[in-house]
């Protein structure tokens, strides 16, 4: 009796083992990744690189890696390796930095997941950009100091008349008419003189 029952549990065994895997066990799943989930580094690495338990299908898996603002921060098309699949990184600021996956099971179930870490330090722009943007700025030119004007020439007795004649003033034209009485006088006193005179002789004849 003892020994159809060892007899009986052997080809149990047997028959357990030959049996297929689980559909649980087909579950695709990460096993690991570098950088690894929650690091903090300060020097950005290269390519990201993710694990997976099984042979991963090009066709069905997708990998995206995003940084601080949502700046998509994948450089390139993934490159796979078996159960391995890596994508070129294209740092940015510093922050928090996402890698999504979505990889195909066995048993055709997709994989979702995501592994997070952490950059200290923020990487510089492109040099590339700047140069074809320009170089460094030059300082502008200082500007022009505008050129001061002479105030205009104030209007003086020249500038009213129109021929350019000198115009005399008030007490000047007085003088002037007063010289012009006194020559009148004598002029007509010489004349009163000189008919006198003519008068007398005329007499005397």
């Amino acid at each position: 009796m003892a020994r159809l029952v060892l007899a009986v549990s052997g080809v149990a065994l047997g028959a357990s083992l030959a049996l297929p895997a689980s559909p649980a066990a087909a579950h695709n799943s990460l096993t690991g990744s570098d950088p690894r989930d929650g690091a903090r580094i300060a020097t950005a690495p290269v390519r990201i690189e993710l694990r997976f338990l099984s042979r991963l299908d090009p066709a069905t898996t997708t990998v995206t890696v995003t940084g601080p603002d949502n700046v998509a921060a994948a450089g390139g098309e993934p490159r796979f390796s078996g159960s391995r699949v890596s994508v070129p990184f294209k740092p940015g600021k510093a922050g928090l930095y996402t890698v999504g996956y979505r990889v195909a099971s066995g048993d055709g179930h997709p994989v979702t997941g995501e592994v997070r870490f952490t950059l200290t330090t923020g990487t510089p722009a492109d040099p590339s950009a700047s140069a074809t943007t320009g170089a460094a700025p030059t300082p502008s030119s200082p500007a022009a100091t505008p050129t001061s004007t002479p105030p205009p020439a104030t209007a003086g007795p020249d500038a009213a008349s129109p021929s350019g004649a000198v115009v005399p003033t008030a007490d000047e034209r007085d003088e002037v008419s007063g010289w012009l009485w006194a020559l009148g006088a004598l002029v007509l006193l010489a004349a009163l003189a000189a008919g006198l005179l003519l008068r007398r002789r005329a007499a005397r004849r």
